[in-house]
């Protein structure tokens, strides 16, 4: 994939044009809607939690390349999806909060927009949910040892990626070629 998406770069937009939102939440939020809705038919504002804003042409067309960038990486054959979290030189906490705050955003974009019925999913569907469900909840505690939680931490972002495009790839199958070409795998 050639455009990456940066923490960076969502940042600024958010802040251009007003919204608190969490940069992470927003991604997450941005991804899951993504998992049951068609690029075209997703307005990426739409996810932003701050119901008064004005997102200027500019900041839509931002917000719109975001979209495109983040089904890039769900489609892209290597596998190539990452979660929008801050980078290792963020402490710990901050990170830990920010992938709690994207498992948030992705469970409600997954869910608010369009009727979603878990119980017509996949097993492996509705066990990554409630895990995500779980990983809303992760925080580091004062006496952790940060060694242990740094490694549970890269852990967890690896099961988030991986988990983040296994439902993306049962809501959106392939192709019958492309499954046939071997893109189509399960993922573990």
């Amino acid at each position: 994939m050639s455009t990456t998406l940066l923490y960076s770069d969502l940042a600024r937009t958010l802040t251009a044009i007003g919204s608190r939102q969490e940069v992470s939440a927003f991604h997450g939020a941005l991804c899951g809607a993504l998992c049951r809705e068609t690029p075209q038919a997703l307005d990426p504002a739409s996810l932003l939690e701050d119901d008064d804003l004005a997102v200027d042409a500019v900041s839509a067309t931002q917000l719109r390349d975001f979209c495109e960038q983040a089904i890039a990486s769900f489609s892209d054959a290597e596998l190539g999806f990452q979660p929008l979290l801050p980078d290792d030189a963020a402490a710990l906490n901050e990170r830990a909060q920010a992938l709690a705050a994207w498992c948030e955003g992705f469970l409600f974009g997954l869910s608010a927009r369009v009727k979603f019925d878990l119980r017509a999913c996949s097993e492996e569907v509705r066990e990554v949910v409630a895990d995500f469900t779980q990983f809303t909840r992760a925080s580091i505690g004062a006496g952790d040892d940060l060694e242990v939680e740094e490694s549970a931490y890269a852990e967890l972002v690896e099961y988030i990626r991986v988990g983040a495009q296994l439902v993306y790839m049962e809501l959106h199958p392939r192709p019958a070629a492309a499954a046939d070409a071997g893109y189509n795998k399960t993922l573990h």
